[in-house]
């Protein structure tokens, strides 16, 4: 029996180690594969074992209401990099080619701690959730995923709810930093911190309309759309898009709120936002505050049901 015990704790120190590996959330999984690392010695093995457990938290994160991932089936590559950056994961990207691939480059010696805080694995796992929106969509993309990385990060209990308020407004001050423009929709890839954050507050707004006017939330949306739509869908249009997300829900909310925002030439402000979920501006910080109805919206948002 010692024997036995001692090959079964052999076999699983192995599956760790194992450079490649699925995810699994219902019927939906992502296809993962570690580059960079040498699975030679201890330390490989235990490096391995991280960075599985990072992604693994990360992806569960990212699941839908339902428990599945936005499609059917996603690719996950992930490389260590020598890099000056301070940042854990220097850099992300969710590639729509002939699979859909979601790659992440670590940073090499990165702590699990690190990698933990971090939310650019989540971030980038928020992607999957919707097609390719071209550059005149970007901000929708971008602001769906900044949007994201603090509301499912809080949900997982990888970030304190008001930690993750204070994130959403400092990217919102970052946004509010770079001044007026060109409309939303015009900048692309540029003005960046207003793409992502204008976009952010889009879906804030959103989920605002859908939990307060019609009982629903966003995660469900996007869930009804995954189920429905998202599979075989590579490209759409912006307004196809949110016209989609309006079915889905069975109300009128993207669609109206993507009229009023496209436009925008400067960041918007979040004051009609934040007096909703009873949180107001002090200075650089925030106070959380509000009626039982504010309280309960804004618990909602970042704890779900």
């Amino acid at each position: 029996m010692p024997q036995l015990a001692a090959q079964t704790r052999a076999d699983a120190a192995l599956a760790a180690a194992s450079a490649t590996w699925v995810i699994r959330a219902g019927d939906t999984r992502l296809d993962v594969e570690v580059r960079g690392v040498e699975v030679r010695g201890v330390s490989d093995r235990e490096r391995l074992a991280e960075l599985r457990r990072w992604l693994d938290e990360a992806a569960r994160a990212a699941r839908l209401p339902s428990g599945r991932f936005p499609l059917a089936r996603a690719r996950v590559i992930v490389r260590e990099i020598d890099s000056r950056s301070r940042s854990p994961v220097p850099w992300g990207q969710t590639r729509r080619d002939d699979d859909v691939t979601v790659l992440l480059f670590v940073r090499r010696g990165a702590s699990l701690d690190a990698l933990r805080a971090d939310w650019t694995a989540v971030h980038e796992f928020a992607h999957l959730a919707h097609p390719y929106l071209g550059e005149d969509g970007r901000w929708l993309a971008e602001g769906l995923a900044s949007y994201q990385q603090n509301v499912l990060r809080a949900r997982a209990g990888l970030l304190g709810a008001d930690d993750a308020w204070r994130r959403l407004d400092a990217g919102f001050r970052r946004g509010e930093a770079v001044g007026p423009g060109p409309s939303i929709e015009a900048l692309g890839r540029g003005g960046t911190m207003r793409t992502y954050w204008a976009g952010a507050l889009y879906w804030l707004e959103a989920d605002i309309a859908l939990r307060r006017d019609h009982g629903r939330s966003l995660q469900q949306v996007l869930d009804r759309y995954a189920g429905c739509c998202l599979d075989g869908t590579d490209w759409l249009s912006p307004t196809d898009f949110v016209r989609a997300l309006d079915r889905a829900a069975g109300v009128e909310v993207f669609e109206a709120l993507y009229r009023r925002h496209r436009g925008y030439r400067a960041m918007p402000s979040p004051d009609a936002a934040y007096a909703a979920l009873g949180i107001t501006r002090e200075g650089a910080g925030l106070r959380f505050a509000g009626d039982d109805r504010a309280r309960a919206l804004r618990r909602a948002v970042m704890t779900g049901p």
